[in-house]
C-alpha cells in the first residue's frame, strides 16, 4: 500500500471536484479542487526538499486545522519523511519539549500564535528550521508556490512510517505511535466498507487534525474517495461550524460525546427544530468516537435531531478505528463489531481468550495495528503480543453477535476490600441524576493496595444539588463497596484536546493534597 500513489490516483480521477473548503478570514472562504490540492502538495514537497528534508526525517506540525496541515502532511509523505503532529493545546513547555526531543524533530511547521511556545520549548534542542504558515515574511504556502512541482514521490513500502502520533497521556507519559502507509490506508478502506461512504458525501473536519480520529475519518477517507472536506479551525464556539454544516450541506458529522452533549443541551423547544432543520438537515450520518458516549447523551441527541449516533471504538495505536456499529444494526451501549480485516478478542490477565459475555481486556489484531512505539522497544513488546495482538488497556465484553461493550480502562480499575470496581460503571449511574452534567470517578490510594473511591461532579447549568443529596442518591443505588466515599462538585473536569477526562490529573491532585 502506497498513500502517495493513492493520492495521485484520487487527484487525477477527481481533478475538478472540490477537495477542501476552508476559511481565510472571518466570513471569507476559499475552495481547492483536487487538482489544486495536488499542485500545492507537490510544490510544498519541492520546498521541503530544497531545505534538506528527506527520507526518514521527522518534521513537527504544530498547526490548527487548515490547508497548510493537509498540504504539509502529504508533501512530507512524498519525500519519505515522517510527520509528527503535535497537540497545539499543550501548554506545558516540558511536554512539548519532550515530544520534539523524543521524535528527534529537527524541523517544524507552525503558526505565529504557537511560535513563542515552540521556541521556548526548543531551547537547547537541535531544531534547525521553523517555518511559519502565516508569518509576515515568506509564509510557508505562499513561499512553496514559487517552486516547480515535485512530481515523483519517493518509493514507499507498506511498512514505511508516515507519522508519529503521541498518545494523549491520560494515564502516563505520552508514547510515539508509528503509523505506516498500510495502517492508514487499510483503516480508511475498511471504514468505507463498513459504513458505505460515497464520493457524493461531504465531511466536516471539526476535531483537531493532529488527532488520528479526525485525520483518518474526516480527511484520509474523503480524500481517497474524491469527496469534499469542509475544514473548521476549531470546535468552539459552535456557531461558525454550524453555519458551515448548513452552507455546504455536510452529510457526515463526526464528533466526540462532549459536542453531542452540547448540542443536545441546546436543543430545547423551538431550538431543536431550528438546529435540526437549519443545520442538520443535510446530515445523513452522525459518528462518535474518542471517548465513551453515555446513553443519556445519545438518547437526548436522537430525540432532538432524529439522528441515531453510530459509535465506534479505537485507539491512536490502531490508526484508530477498530470497531463500528453498523448503521442499520446499532446496538445501544455497544461500540459495534470489528471492521473488515480486523479481529477483536477478550482475554484474561494471562492472555487466554475468554468466551462471549466474559469481562476482560480488549485486544486487537489487524493491518491497522501500529508498527510500534518510536524508540521504545520495551513498550512495544509490552503492548503487542506475539501474533500481532495489541493490548488496548480497556476492559470490555463481546456478546454472541460480536458486538463490543467497553466497561472501563484497565488502569482506572479501583480495588476496594479486594474487590474490583470499574469507575465507568459508577459514572454511568451518577450521570442518571438529573442535576449531573459530567462525572469522573477515581481511586485514591490508601495503602496496602486499597483505594478510596472519590467522585467529581459537574452540575448542569442552573441545577441545584449538594453533596449530601448525591450521597443519598448513591446509597440507594450502589453496593457498599462501590459507593463513592467522597463526592466533590467542581466547575469543570480537566480534559485533553478530544475532551477525554484526564483522571490522572484528578487523582494526582488528591494524592498531593493528602501529602501536605
Amino acid at each position: 500500500m502506497d498513500l502517495n500513489r493513492d493520492f495521485d490516483r484520487s487527484a487525477a480521477e477527481h481533478a475538478g471536484r472540490t477537495a477542501l473548503v476552508f476559511e481565510t478570514a472571518p466570513g471569507r472562504e476559499e475552495q481547492w479542487t483536487y487538482g489544486m490540492l495536488r499542485d500545492r502538495v507537490l510544490r510544498a514537497a519541492a520546498a521541503f526538499r530544497s531545505e534538506g528534508v528527506g527520507r526518514g526525517d521527522r518534521v513537527a506540525l504544530l498547526l490548527r486545522n487548515g490547508p497548510a496541515f493537509v498540504s504539509a502532511y502529504f508533501a512530507l509523505m512524498r519525500l519519505g519523511a515522517v510527520a509528527v503532529p503535535i497537540n497545539f493545546m499543550v501548554r506545558n513547555p516540558d511536554d512539548l519539549r519532550f515530544m520534539l526531543s523524543h521524535a528527534g524533530a529537527r524541523r517544524a511547521l507552525t503558526q505565529r500564535e504557537f511560535l513563542p511556545g515552540l521556541e521556548a520549548a526548543a531551547q537547547g534542542l537541535p531544531l534547525e528550521r521553523v517555518w511559519v504558515t502565516d508569518g509576515p515574511e515568506r509564509p510557508f504556502l505562499g513561499w512553496a508556490q514559487s517552486f516547480e512541482p515535485l512530481r515523483e514521490a519517493e518509493p514507499a513500502s507498506p511498512g514505511d512510517p508516515v507519522a508519529i502520533l503521541y498518545t494523549s497521556g491520560t494515564t502516563g507519559a505520552p508514547k510515539g505511535a508509528m503509523l505506516t502507509h498500510e495502517n492508514l490506508a487499510s483503516n480508511a478502506d475498511a471504514v468505507c466498507q463498513a459504513i458505505h461512504f460515497t464520493p457524493q458525501d461531504s465531511w466536516l473536519a471539526l476535531l483537531p487534525m493532529f488527532h488520528t480520529f479526525c485525520w483518518t475519518v474526516c480527511v484520509m477517507i474523503p480524500l481517497r474517495l474524491g469527496a469534499k472536506v469542509v475544514i473548521s479551525a476549531s470546535p468552539a464556539p459552535p456557531e461558525p461550524w454550524l453555519a458551515q454544516l448548513k452552507r455546504h450541506e455536510v452529510s457526515v458529522f463526526c464528533s466526540v460525546p462532549q459536542i453531542y452533549a452540547l448540542l443536545a443541551n441546546a436543543a430545547a423547544g423551538y431550538q431543536a427544530y431550528a438546529l435540526q432543520e437549519g443545520f442538520f438537515k443535510s446530515v445523513r450520518l452522525c459518528v462518535s468516537g474518542a471517548a465513551p458516549l453515555s446513553p443519556a447523551v445519545e438518547g437526548a441527541f436522537r430525540a432532538a435531531f432524529g439522528h441515531e449516533i453510530v459509535e465506534g471504538y479505537g485507539l491512536t495505536e490502531t490508526s484508530p478505528v477498530s470497531t463500528l456499529n453498523p448503521p442499520s444494526r446499532v446496538k445501544a451501549g455497544s461500540v459495534g463489531t470489528a471492521i473488515p480485516g480486523v479481529r477483536v478478542r477478550i482475554v484474561d490477565e494471562a492472555g487466554r481468550e475468554l468466551p462471549a459475555g466474559a469481562e476482560g481486556e480488549v485486544e486487537i489484531q489487524g493491518p491497522n495495528v501500529m508498527k510500534g512505539y518510536y524508540e521504545d522497544e520495551p513498550a512495544t513488546r509490552e503492548a503487542i503480543r506475539p501474533g500481532g495482538w495489541f493490548r488496548s488497556g480497556d476492559i470490555g465484553t463481546l456478546d454472541q453477535d460480536g458486538y463490543l461493550f467497553i466497561r472501563d480502562r484497565k488502569k482506572d480499575m479501583i480495588i476496594v476490600g479486594g474487590l474490583k470496581v470499574f469507575p465507568a460503571q459508577v459514572e454511568k449511574v451518577l450521570l442518571a441524576h438529573p442535576a449531573v452534567q459530567e462525572a469522573a470517578v477515581v481511586g485514591i490510594p490508601e495503602g496496602a493496595g486499597e483505594e478510596r473511591i472519590k467522585a467529581f461532579l459537574v452540575l448542569r447549568k442552573g441545577a441545584a444539588a449538594d453533596v449530601f443529596e448525591f450521597h443519598q442518591f448513591c446509597r440507594q443505588r450502589f453496593d457498599p463497596f462501590k459507593r463513592p466515599k467522597e463526592i466533590e462538585i467542581i466547575p469543570e473536569l480537566p480534559k485533553n484536546a478530544l475532551q477525554k477526562t484526564l483522571k490522572r490529573v484528578l487523582r494526582q491532585r488528591e494524592i498531593d493534597k493528602r501529602a501536605l
